[in-house]
C-alpha cells in the first residue's frame, strides 16, 4: 500500500537549503519514491502561514518511505539544512487508505 512522505518548510537560507535540495532527488529514488509535488504553487486553506515550501512524494511502502527518512544518505544531505537553521521543516509519513472505517 503506497504511503506519502508530506512536509512543509521556511527557507532561511537559499544557498544552504540548496545544497540540501540537490541531493535529495536521487536519494528518494534509491529508495522507490516518486516526488508528487516539490515546491510550486500553493494556497494555504487553514493553519500558519509560517511554512512557504510543500512537499509530497509517493513510497512504494510505508517502511521504505521511513527507511529514507531515516537513511544514512537522507540525514547527511538534510544536514545542510539543519546546520545553522537553514530551513525550519515539518515531516509526516502517512500510509494510504481509509483508517477511519
Amino acid at each position: 500500500m503506497p504511503a506519502y512522505w508530506v512536509a512543509r518548510s521556511k527557507i532561511n537560507d537559499p544557498a544552504e537549503y540548496k545544497k540540501y535540495t540537490d541531493l535529495v532527488p536521487a536519494i528518494i529514488a534509491k529508495y522507490g519514491g516518486k516526488v508528487l509535488a516539490r515546491g510550486g504553487r500553493y494556497q494555504i486553506m487553514e493553519g500558519p502561514e509560517k511554512f512557504t515550501r510543500f512537499v509530497v512524494i509517493e513510497f512504494p511502502t510505508f517502511a521504505q518511505g521511513v527507511a529514507c527518512f531515516q537513511s544514512d544518505d537522507y540525514n547527511k544531505a538534510a544536514a545542510f539544512r539543519r546546520a545553522n537553521g537553514a530551513g525550519e521543516v515539518e515531516t509526516i509519513m502517512v500510509e494510504s487508505g481509509d483508517a477511519t472505517k
